[in-house]
């Protein structure tokens, strides 16, 4: 699991640290952990449905707290748990962008066993780091 939760973080909130061997790879995670968060088993999450995913900002890490900013939007707005399945990455003129294609389906409860709900992600010890080709990120949830 190229994810783990930290207990010792924050204590109203669940905050989690996610890995890769690229962007990609630990974008994915951390959309992973997001889902984990909310629905007991990913494996319930099946391919129903796809939707493209995007964002930009002007940095990195600011990049993936608005792309998990969107799928806690999909969660809300439309109901739909999506688990990432490839990404697109652009760097132009002082911007980056995403694009992601996910797969889903509609929230079921009695498909889906849910943990907590997840509001939003918050910016407290929000982190994006590269070191030696491993890219890590620790992201904290307001549940």
């Amino acid at each position: 699991m190229p994810y783990h939760y930290l207990d010792d973080v924050a204590t109203a909130d669940i905050a989690f640290e996610a890995y890769g061997n690229s962007k990609d790879e630990m974008f994915i995670a951390a959309a992973d952990a997001l889902m984990n968060v909310m629905v007991e088993d990913l494996g319930t999450i099946t391919e129903r449905l796809w939707r493209e995913i995007s964002a930009e900002a002007q940095t990195l890490e600011m990049l993936l707290f608005q792309f998990l900013q969107e799928l806690i939007y999909y969660k809300d707005a439309e109901q739909l748990l999506l688990r990432v399945a490839r990404m697109r990455f652009k760097e132009q003129k002082g911007m980056w962008s995403v694009t992601a294609r996910a797969y889903g389906e509609m929230l079921d409860p009695k498909k889906h066993p849910l943990n907590v709900d997840v509001k939003a992600v918050t910016m407290h010890q929000f982190q994006v780091s590269e070191s030696q080709g491993q890219w890590k990120t620790r992201v904290v949830l307001d549940i």
